[in-house]
Parts: C-alpha cells; structure tokens; sequence
C-alpha cells in the first residue's frame, strides 16, 4: 500500500440491519466512524479505540465484532448487525427488568456481546458466558446484573423447550 492509499476515497455498499447503504468513504475509514458519522447509527460507542472495551462490538455474519479495530471496507459481503437493528429481543427486555445498566454508554456493546452469544449458544455454560462477558468493561454495575439478565433468557428459552417437548 501505498503513502496515498488510505487517503483515497472508495464507494462501498454495507448491508447493516438488513438495509443496504451506498456510502463514499476513505479506505482508511474504521467501521465505527462510518456506521457513526456516515450512516448515523451511534448505538456503537467509541471507547477506547483499541478493542479493549466493548462499547463498539457489533454483530458481523453471527459473531461479535468491535467496530474500531476493522476498516469499513472490510465489511463488504457482511451482514452487521447493530443495536438499534435488534427489535426489542429477550437480552434487551433482560437488561431493562434486571437493571443491568447504569450510565448506559457501555449498555450497547454488553447487549451486542449477549445476543451473539445466544445467536451462537442457546445454552452455553457459566464459563462461556464469563468468557463472553469478558471482552467487555463496564465501570458501573460490577457484572452481577449483566449475568442475571442472560442468565434469566436462558432460563426462560430452556422453559420454553421444556414445554414444546
């Protein structure tokens, strides 16, 4: 690559919440600005810029994805998934009923975390979900609300097996 290269500007298409967008962008452009500032979905937050913190994670082809550490360009072919793309899901309802939140700015990527766990694992184990859980950072609530409320949409999908046996 080139000195200019990241400097240039490319058309690309996203498909995002299951709606295409046509966006003129530079090919240095990281995912989280673009979603941000060109398409104007700020449910990612930028945190810290490195992917240590989680509040950027969005959902790409079925698995978590922090959006500050992929280019935009990258995402081409993809199906990315954002908060405000979930339609008021079991994790979302989860987090309102178990208080699993308090300033709200790292709410987004502990959501996103959470639903592509049970996307992926309707059942997974305590050290899966602790493992999960663990590439996020929330400096408020100390976890134990965030456990309760995926714990709880377990529960309730076990329930729900359990009866259409």
């Amino acid at each position: 690559m080139n000195s200019h290269s990241a400097d240039r500007k490319v058309t690309i298409q996203l498909e995002i919440n299951e709606e295409r967008y046509e966006r003129d962008i530079l090919a240095s452009d990281i995912l989280l600005d673009v979603l941000r500032d060109k398409i104007g979905l700020t449910g990612a937050k930028p945190g810290c810029l490195n992917g240590d913190c989680g509040a950027c994670t969005v959902i790409m082809n079925k698995q978590p994805m922090k959006s500050c550490l992929m280019l935009a360009i990258e995402a081409i072919d993809s199906e990315i998934l954002t908060i405000e793309g979930l339609k008021n899901t079991p994790i979302q309802r989860a987090f309102v009923e178990h208080f699993a939140f308090q300033c709200g700015y790292c709410t987004s990527g502990f959501i996103m975390i959470c639903q592509a766990l049970l996307l992926n694992d309707r059942n997974p184990s305590p050290e899966k979900i602790e493992t999960w859980l663990s590439s996020n950072i929330c400096r408020c609530t100390g976890y134990k609300e965030i456990e309760k409320a995926i714990y709880s949409v377990i529960e309730n999908v076990n329930i729900k097996n359990q009866t259409n046996q």
